[in-house]
């Protein structure tokens, strides 16, 4: 048994880490996180950081539930695994009942999986499968945008738009994919509509190019995480349904990082007042207490498909609808309702919001700052008010290792983010009040310090 302070080496010697460059795994300094409590948890030093990006997005109720740990145990004592393939068990019913009640519009079909890359794969196999069923057999190809993350499995990543993860795995992917413009920097015009967007003209047009009996479905995310929390301009999301209603194409919300509450709704499609056919999800929805995902889809699409000659879904996994991950879902979805996190986000949201905005204008390096609810992106540059972006020289620095030290070093596990930009994500537990926040934006202040210094000794 190894002690304490020998988890890093055993690391080190036999656990192979996600996303993580080589160098920074086989440094000396690699840190092994022990326990959590609330939004904080510590390392095997006693070390404490504020976990201001929920694990991944996903910690929404913070850690140390033991609510959560006895359902998984209760539900472990009387049925520990059964498979959905033909079979039901209470526990994926009441899941499956609880997620539909509060999905939007006619989305009362649950699909279990168990991760978000899972639940983009079923999205995009359902819209193919559901075309095939009515007949449609030219529809396969997926309209989605640029720099966003839908997963890394194949299928998922063929969507992703993150030209670092797919550039090694290009003659691998799926070639049906067709790309359209995010809606960086755009806002609907007070005297326009949303349809005056270039981003909305685009999808229409790609559609219109490709053929609409081509296209299957369009996935976005409501606020999208690659290039820095990407809130969509008033009315995009309308258009997006309009589009694709007109062309017979399936609209899918990928809302694996969105949904539970993230945005302070269930799903952020209400907050954006939209019906999807299709919403991706995962993290929150067990508060990453074990691994579950899924797509809710509207009811008529499932039923064509039932009473179509195809009378199939096609597609199934071992673990989809697993006892325990549905039971902890059910006990999360409890735990949400009964403390009122839903309203406490969006009572908490313009603190958040105004707190990040402040901090912009008192550091210089600061571009902007992008978000909504519990969700938020801050872009850096050199020196916003002499209009001085980074440069190749000093992003590849911070990219490269500086600016995730600065982080560490302030005691947050917030991402230092390098997708299109240099960025801090922060996505704090949906339980953190303003204390909690307050301390967030105290050790965020302690980084744009941090990075102001080095940028001035660097000039």
């Amino acid at each position: 048994m190894e002690t304490r302070r020998d988890w890093g080496v055993g690391a080190q010697a036999h656990l192979m880490p996600h996303f993580t460059n080589g160098s920074a795994w086989r440094s000396q300094g690699l840190t092994t996180i022990d326990r959590g409590e609330g939004c904080y948890v510590w390392d095997t030093d006693g070390n404490c950081y504020l976990d201001g990006l929920s694990g991944l997005f996903c910690t929404n109720l913070g850690h140390g539930r033991s609510d959560l740990t006895a359902a998984a145990a209760k539900q472990m004592d009387t049925l520990a695994y059964f498979p959905t393939w033909g079979w039901a068990h209470p526990a994926a019913v009441e899941a499956a009942s609880a997620i539909a009640q509060v999905a939007p519009g006619d989305l009362d079909e649950v699909f279990f999986v168990n991760s978000g890359s899972e639940a983009v794969e079923s999205a995009l196999k359902f819209a193919r499968n559901y075309h095939l069923s009515q007949g449609d057999e030219g529809r396969y190809k997926v309209i989605a945008r640029d720099w966003a993350y839908h997963g890394t499995t194949l299928g998922a990543l063929a969507v992703t738009g993150i030209p670092r993860f797919r550039d090694p795995f290009e003659p691998m992917l799926w070639d049906g994919v067709r790309r359209v413009p995010n809606t960086f920097g755009e806002v609907t015009d007070p005297t326009g509509s949303a349809s005056d967007l270039d981003s909305v003209r685009a999808v229409e047009a790609r559609i219109l190019e490709e053929g609409p009996d081509t296209v299957a479905m369009m996935i976005a995310e409501p606020v999208q995480n690659g290039r820095g929390a990407l809130v969509p301009p008033d009315g995009y999301w309308q258009e997006l349904r309009r589009i694709c209603d007109t062309y017979g194409v399936l609209l899918c919300a990928d809302e694996v990082i969105n949904s539970f509450g993230r945005l302070g709704h269930w799903f952020a499609s209400e907050r954006y007042g939209v019906v999807p056919d299709l919403i991706t999800f995962a993290k929150g929805v067990t508060s990453a207490y074990q691994p579950l995902g899924g797509v809710v889809m509207r009811k008529p699409l499932v039923d064509a498909i039932w009473d179509s000659p195809m009378g199939s879904y096609v597609h199934g996994s071992t673990f989809g609808g697993h006892p325990v991950a549905t039971a902890v879902a059910v006990a999360t979805m409890r735990a949400m309702r009964d403390e009122c996190v839903l309203e406490g986000v969006l009572a908490n949201e313009d603190f958040l919001r105004s707190s990040l905005r402040d901090l912009m204008s008192q550091h210089a390096c600061v571009k902007d700052v992008r978000g909504t609810g519990y969700f938020y992106a801050i872009e850096l540059m050199a020196d916003r008010q002499a209009g001085i972006d980074l440069d190749a020289h000093r992003t590849q620095i911070l990219q490269g290792g500086l600016l995730n030290q600065f982080v560490r070093d302030a005691g947050l596990t917030i991402r230092a983010d390098d997708r299109g930009a240099t960025m801090l994500t922060i996505s704090p537990p949906l339980v953190a009040d303003r204390t909690v926040l307050g301390d967030l934006c105290g050790r965020i202040d302690q980084v744009l310090d941090r990075v102001e210094s080095w940028l001035t000794h660097e000039s």
